[in-house]
C-alpha cells in the first residue's frame, strides 16, 4: 500500500516556513485522499543535502508531496499564508486531484 508524505521544505528561522508548520500540525492530515503524513525539511540542517539546500533556499516555504516509493512525487504551488484551518484543509485537498 502506497503512503504519502507531505515534505514542508524551510528553515527554522523563517517566519512562513514557521507559521505554515504550525498550520499544517493543527490539520488532521490523514483524512485527506490519499491521507498524507508531514515530514518537515530544515534545508540548513547538516543532514540535508546541498542540493536540496540549492534547489529550495530562495524559495522557501515549499510544499512537496511524496509516495513511499518515490513514483508520484510533485511540488505544490505557493500556499497564502493566510490560509488557515478549513481553507487549507480545502486548499491540499483541491492540489491533491
Amino acid at each position: 500500500m502506497k503512503t504519502f508524505y507531505l515534505y514542508l521544505y524551510g528553515r527554522k528561522e523563517c517566519c512562513l516556513c514557521q507559521g505554515l508548520e504550525e498550520r499544517l500540525l493543527d490539520l488532521p492530515l490523514e483524512k485527506l485522499e490519499p491521507p498524507l503524513k508531514l515530514n518537515l525539511i530544515d534545508i540548513y540542517d547538516k543532514k540535508t543535502s546541498e542540493k536540496i539546500r540549492d534547489q529550495y533556499d530562495l524559495k522557501v516555504p515549499v510544499l512537496e508531496i511524496v509516495s513511499n516509493d518515490y513514483k508520484d512525487t510533485f511540488e505544490l504551488p505557493r500556499v497564502s499564508p493566510r490560509l488557515k484551518g478549513e481553507s487549507l484543509m480545502l486548499w491540499l485537498k483541491q492540489n491533491l486531484r
